[in-house]
């Protein structure tokens, strides 16, 4: 039995390397193989970018079910919210805006351009008592709940198995 060996990340990707390396050669490729493919390099860039999925939450506050969907620093004009059947879709866009020219980023995580997000409603929802406020950055959505849509709360009774009540008795 061999000594353990403490495992480094560094000492397995030069071996992946070494590997690959070998690999391009027999086929007598390098590394910038694919650089030198004759196609468009644009072709991989001008993909339909995919829409943002804004956060969400649903609940039932005092009989009303409720919405809400975080579209900071978005204008309430530039929402769309529809019912088709069951199911709300929120949708919009954000827009860069810069007064003056586009900023050189250190670090960039707010998502522009489209968002979409969709969910079925509870039963019973009609989308007509459908209600929209949007205040500090929060859409929220409500909807009186139909009394039959309501969680009701129902005592479920447990019943110890025959065999340890008799054990039970026989013990007593």
């Amino acid at each position: 039995m061999g000594l353990l060996e403490k495992w480094k990340a560094s000492k397995e990707m030069d071996g992946f390397r070494r590997d690959f390396d070998e690999l391009l050669e027999r086929f007598g490729l390098d590394r910038d193989w694919f650089g030198r493919l004759p196609f468009d390099r644009e072709f991989f860039r001008t993909r339909e970018p995919v829409a943002a999925r804004p956060a969400i939450e649903t609940s039932v506050e005092d009989g009303k079910f409720i919405v809400r969907t975080d579209l900071p620093g978005i204008e309430p004009k530039d929402v769309d919210i529809k019912v088709v059947g069951d199911v709300l879709t929120i949708k919009g866009s954000r827009e860069e805006k810069y007064e003056t020219k586009k900023p050189d980023f250190f670090k960039r995580e707010i998502r522009y351009g489209n968002f979409e997000r969709a969910i079925s409603l509870p039963e019973g929802i009609k989308a007509d008592d459908l209600k929209a406020t949007y205040r500090d950055g929060v859409l929220t959505l409500t909807a009186p709940l139909p009394k039959e849509s309501a969680p009701k709360e129902v005592k479920i009774q447990i019943e110890a198995p025959k065999a340890n009540a008799d054990k039970k008795a026989q013990a007593a």
